[in-house]
């Protein structure tokens, strides 16, 4: 590929970044579109709108980008809870080995490379791509030791700042473990695959077992029932009052005809009445008496409660009957993470489920393969030329061809990739999955083995059946294959990192599908206090694309380091967008605690061994055995250390240890707060959510910062530059005597627990 078709795509994908860019400083600051970009701060804040009319509202303004870099770790782990402090670390982490990276190798790698051979240099924007790799450097050269030096200084980089991120993340886990407020599921167990007796129910089963053998720690059970339609009746229902609380009392609720948007012709309005008592609605009747209590009901499966978090975490790792596949038990999960409908899957299913799904993604990446190869044909134009003449034609038209082999290809991709995640988070589903986390932390790892393998090695083994390469004939050519077809590849995995990473990046703050939508409800709707749909980071879909292009810069940086500079500010775009999105769109209603860590570790570690391959490969290619002599040791020195990180923090991700449950417990039965906890335990995990009773007794909002005043916009003038004014604007506090009821903020710490830093973040902002 030319360099000439390398800067078309990345003259298109800058104009792209700076116009939706733009147009989200712009769109940000227009009321109507509160519930797009600031979804979280109205969920969490409890304020009212204000529209005011300044000049600044239609100018772009980089405010956000200054407030997304001060806000603080702290700050954020506070508002969004472990998981996003995690994603970012791992931007952080990515930032910071590729600025090493980037400089070593342009430094030193990328002028080897280009005076590797004497020949006759054109104009940089007239050279081709390959000029600036390996390929470039003639047989037995002495340069190569250049490339081992860089190769080992990368590599010693990168497992130093691992081992440091391993560790601090270890330790913020623990700390999420035990600093936070007391958790349900710590106390809670999960068991599955109880036994049928003819004589009496699954209830009395588990009773009298957990009776006989548990009877010192045993609390009690809540059992799980099928009752599907009673759950999605009762969740409509709750949208629908949800709705009808954002409705102001002021309006007139008189039935009156006004224009319809769309046919001109006369539509009711209003044409309903707002009680001024919830009690007026349903006399007598409690959203709790809706239970289901028929034996015939009820699943094999429970959520067993234990007396302290020791007790339950016994229970969960203990084989629990000599029939493995009987007694089935595990922490449970959050309540709000609970995946209900897999809880109805009868066990001894899963196990088939699994292989099911396995076989199923797996021919799902087998029929990848089509749109792959065609798009490997796009950047082949020249040696598909011969076999096809009429392609000559379209090779003569030098911005066509620029386009077709430059940006057209990673577009492409781009498209037939947005099938992959639903597919993958479908699949990740079928396999029987408890709760909502581990559905996604599964879909994660589907996304990641899916992309890696059709973005990287797809399109190496396309195109070197493309160019007439000899595939893999035998295990032992691969190193040298892989050498020959990465270098010829650079060019695409550029253009990919412009289309997939930058504008993908501006597409997300943009939120195009969420801005149309909004739009088409105010067009459709006369609703003017609108309901609102809250999100959910996408950390299956995101993670997976910041581990491919670390496998991309990785792979690339001593064979073809001309991409380095171009993932280095993907990441730092990557780091301010998604800090903004994070602290303004995207809520936290479940996490992980961490557990996408371990994923990040273990891939950053295979592509480090996958670029040692490579480069043996091209060592031994070029007849240097000096260098691919000092390769061998290095792949060794880095299975040592992913061995030793395995062994020494692996363990805190996936178990929880025993002596911090235990000083747990002492602790909430010295303060006295035990008894309490037994008490709410067996009602947090009713099957049938309880979101529409009051919050409290006396009226008070149930919103954490409804009691908290804002400042007046009125009163902020625009001219003077207050930073306050220009971001807060939107927001004012309630008034007195008048109530608003949103949905409440399901943050990483609970309402009654809101800390210091949570305040002082939602007053900055």
């Amino acid at each position: 590929m030319e360099i000439a078709a390398l800067l078309t795509s990345a003259g298109i994908n800058i104009s792209i970044c700076i116009v939706l860019l733009s147009l989200y400083s712009v769109l940000r600051k227009q009321p109507a579109n509160y519930c797009v970009y600031f979804g979280r701060r109205l969920v969490c804040g409890g304020a009212r709108r204000y529209d005011p009319f300044w000049y600044e509202r239609f100018v772009p303004s980089p405010s956000w980008l200054v407030k997304a870099w001060e806000t603080s770790e702290d700050e954020l782990l506070a508002a969004a809870g472990l998981d996003a402090v995690v994603f970012l670390r791992m931007v952080i982490f990515s930032i910071r080995i590729f600025f090493i990276t980037a400089v070593v190798c342009i430094a030193f790698v990328l002028p080897v490379n280009y005076y590797g051979q004497p020949r006759v240099h054109k104009e940089i924007h007239l050279e081709s791509s390959e000029v600036f790799t390996i390929e470039n450097l003639k047989e037995g050269s002495k340069w190569l030791w250049v490339h081992c030096l860089a190769l080992y200084i990368i590599t010693s980089a990168a497992c130093l700042l691992l081992y440091f991120e391993y560790r601090t993340i270890a330790k913020m886990r623990l700390g999420h473990i035990t600093s936070s407020a007391p958790k349900p599921s710590q106390f809670t167990v999960l068991i599955r695959a109880i036994p049928w007796h003819p004589e009496q129910s699954y209830s009395d089963t588990l009773s009298k077992y957990f009776t006989n053998y548990y009877s010192s720690c045993y609390l009690s059970h809540q059992m799980v029932y099928h009752n599907g339609i009673i759950q999605r009746l009762l969740h409509d229902a709750e949208r629908v009052c949800l709705s009808l609380k954002h409705v102001s009392p002021e309006i007139s609720c008189k039935p009156s005809l006004t224009p319809c948007n769309f046919c001109g012709g006369p539509t009711a309005t209003n044409s309903f009445h707002i009680l001024s008592n919830e009690g007026d609605s349903v006399k007598g009747m409690e959203l709790g008496e809706l239970t289901v209590t028929t034996t015939e009901q009820e699943r094999p499966a429970a959520f067993v409660f234990f007396k302290t978090r020791y007790d339950a975490l016994v229970v969960s790792e203990v084989l629990q009957s000599s029939n493995p596949m009987l007694w089935v038990s595990d922490l449970a999960p959050e309540p709000h993470d609970v995946y209900w409908r897999n809880l109805n899957i009868p066990y001894r299913q899963l196990w088939i489920r699994r292989i099911a799904t396995l076989v199923g993604a797996v021919a799902f990446m087998f029929v990848f393969l089509i749109p792959v190869t065609f798009i490997q044909g796009l950047t082949q134009l020249e040696q598909l030329s011969h076999a096809f003449p009429f392609l000559r034609g379209i090779l003569k038209k030098k911005f066509i061809n620029q386009v077709i082999t430059g940006y057209l290809p990673s577009v492409i991709l781009i498209l037939f990739f947005y099938a992959v995640p639903p597919m993958m988070m479908y699949f990740s589903a079928l396999e029987g999955c408890i709760s909502r986390s581990i559905r996604k932390n599964s879909a994660c790892i589907k996304i990641l083995y899916f992309t890696i393998w059709n973005v990287f090695f797809v399109n190496i083994l396309s195109g070197s059946v493309i160019r007439q390469l000899n595939v893999f004939s035998s295990v032992r050519d691969i190193p040298a294959q892989l050498a020959r077809a990465v270098p010829t590849q650079a060019g695409f995995f550029t253009t990919y990192c412009f289309t997939s990473g930058w504008a993908s990046l501006a597409c997300e703050i943009m939120q195009p599908m969420a801005l149309i939508w909004n739009l088409a409800a105010k067009a459709i709707s006369t609703n003017k206090d609108e309901s609102y749909e809250t999100l959910r980071f996408p950390y299956h879909t995101e993670i997976p694309r910041l581990l491919l292009f670390g496998l991309l810069g990785f792979t690339n940086s001593v064979i073809a380091p001309l991409i380095l500079p171009f993932l280095l500010i993907y990441f730092f775009l990557a780091y301010l967008i998604y800090k903004n999105q994070i602290l303004n769109v995207y809520i936290t209603k479940y996490e992980s605690g961490g557990k996408y860590w371990p994923i990040f570790h273990n891939t950053t570690i295979f592509s480090l061994i996958l670029t040692q391959i490579i480069a043996l490969g091209f060592f031994g290619l070029k007849l240097s055995t000096v260098a691919s002599g000092f390769t061998i040791p290095l792949i060794l020195l880095t299975l040592l250390f992913s061995e030793y990180c395995r062994h020494k923090f692996a363990p805190i991700f996936h178990k929880h240890p025993a002596q911090v449950l235990i000083d747990m417990d002492r602790a909430d039965e010295m303060t006295g707060k035990m008894e309490e906890l037994h008490k709410k335990l067996h009602s947090v995990y009713s099957q049938i959510p309880l979101h529409l009773q009051k919050s409290s007794s006396n009226g008070e909002s149930s919103t954490p910062f409804a009691n908290q005043e804002l400042p007046d916009p009125e009163k902020l003038k625009p001219e003077e530059g207050d930073a306050i004014a220009k971001e807060l604007w939107g927001f004012q506090g309630n008034e007195s005597g008048q109530e608003h009821d949103t949905k409440s903020c399901p943050s990483a710490s609970s309402p009654e627990h809101l800390t210091p830093k949570m305040i002082e973040l939602h007053k900055r902002n």
